[in-house]
């Protein structure tokens, strides 16, 4: 019958729910024995064995070498079959377009860079993303049609109910309103779109400081000022995708910056993004401040003054951190997180030293006092967001060993 697959107590669904925790037990641990997932399942030797016997068949697991060191007769090992599926996901910068692919594991198995030009349309656009994802799974010995799902991360977030990119005016190209269509026709596989600060939160909260959290607040600042929002275990995007674009949040210490959706900024971008600290260095005196990009200058700035002890170093830590501290009390105020997370170049850049003075400032600044911890995931973030968020949809799909 067509119900039959989906009825909870079922014995297909029954198997299907120990596949699943076999599976996600391998991935968590690595080679197993078959003793060992019976333990960790509670399952029986036999039925442990059954398990195993129908994963293999399926083509989910691999017998892959054996226990060796203990006492009594080597056992067999399993590991999840890396070749299982592959997903992709895509980091999309005014500069460049940067694709990966990963094997079922998280195993990164191909990456290509393409830069972008400087006046795109929709068609370049469409253009460069396939270029880009080819180019990945060339890399990878693989072809389009290997890849299950693809997550595109880009600054701002597409309006749901028009379909054009909002919040992110320094895209060129990414505008148009038959953009999505385009690319959905170009692509052989399902395509999602998510905000980068929102995928770097995914990349924290399965591999790095916000594991076992579920209220959190990551800060990003590197080429823009923003934040992701986590709350109950999900992220929260708002009703137009804007949740988390705090740059444009009006704050003290700055002038009010009105249209800002054509300015691209807005107070506490002016006071605490990027490029506000090459320009407080300067106030302050500060010699040998880097040209250059400002977001690279930010984090040479930052990671110096942690470095060395010196009194103008420390009163552009404490002048910086006070600006920081400024926004994210409002955050604190409204959302009362359980954690906040700091990352990109910008702030991981200023380490511990700069953490712990921020920390202090808000302690002062807002009611409840919410843990600050930097961000783990530091090597492409928004990149391995997108491929984390890529696999566990394609895990869903090709691990449902319920369906017919």
């Amino acid at each position: 019958m067509a119900g039959t697959a989906g009825t909870p107590g079922t014995p297909r669904v029954l198997r299907a729910m120990n596949d699943r925790a076999a599976l996600d037990l391998l991935l968590a641990h690595g080679p197993l024995s078959r003793t060992r997932i019976g333990k960790l399942t509670g399952l029986s030797k036999p039925t442990a064995s059954q398990l195993l016997a129908r994963l293999e068949a399926a083509g989910l697991v691999l017998a892959t070498g054996t226990t060796e060191g203990r006492p009594g007769p080597s056992a067999q090992l399993y590991e999840v079959n890396p070749a299982a599926a592959y997903a992709a996901g895509l980091d999309v910068t005014p500069e460049r377009v940067l694709a990966a692919v990963a094997d079922i594991t998280g195993r990164t198995v191909g990456t290509y860079e393409v830069p972008t030009p400087t006046r795109r349309t929709a068609g370049t656009v469409v253009r460069q993303v396939t270029e880009a994802l080819d180019g990945a799974v060339k890399s990878a010995a693989l072809t389009r049609d290997d890849v299950r799902r693809l997550v595109v991360a880009t600054p701002g977030a597409f309006d749901p109910t028009t379909g054009r990119l909002r919040y992110a005016s320094h895209l060129p190209g990414w505008h148009s309103p038959t953009l999505l269509d385009e690319l959905a026709a170009a692509l052989p596989m399902p395509v999602e779109y998510e905000n980068d600060v929102n995928l770097v939160a995914v990349a924290e909260q399965r591999l790095g400081a916000a594991r076992g959290h579920d209220d959190f607040v990551l800060v990003w600042n590197e080429g823009g000022l923003g934040a992701a929002l986590v709350l109950g275990g999900r992220l929260h995007r708002g009703w137009t995708g804007g949740a988390g674009e705090v740059g444009f949040l009006p704050v003290p210490g700055a002038p009010l910056v009105r249209h800002v959706t054509k300015a691209n900024s807005g107070g506490y971008q002016e006071l605490a993004g990027s490029q506000a600290i090459p320009r407080l260095a300067r106030e302050l005196g500060m010699s040998g401040v880097p040209d250059g990009p400002y977001a690279e200058a930010a984090a040479t700035l930052l990671e110096r003054a942690a470095a060395e002890d010196t009194v103008l170093n420390g009163l552009l830590l404490q002048t910086y951190a006070t600006r920081l501290a400024t926004g994210l009390a409002s955050l604190v105020s409204v959302l009362d997180p359980e954690l906040v997370v700091l990352s990109g170049a910008s702030l991981t850049a200023g380490g511990e030293v700069l953490r712990a003075l921020v920390q202090a400032e808000l302690e002062e600044l807002a009611a409840s006092r919410p843990k600050l911890v930097l961000g783990d995931v530091t090597e492409r973030p928004v990149l391995r967001g997108a491929l984390e968020s890529a696999l566990a949809a394609t895990r869903d799909e090709v691990f449902d060993t319920s369906r017919p």
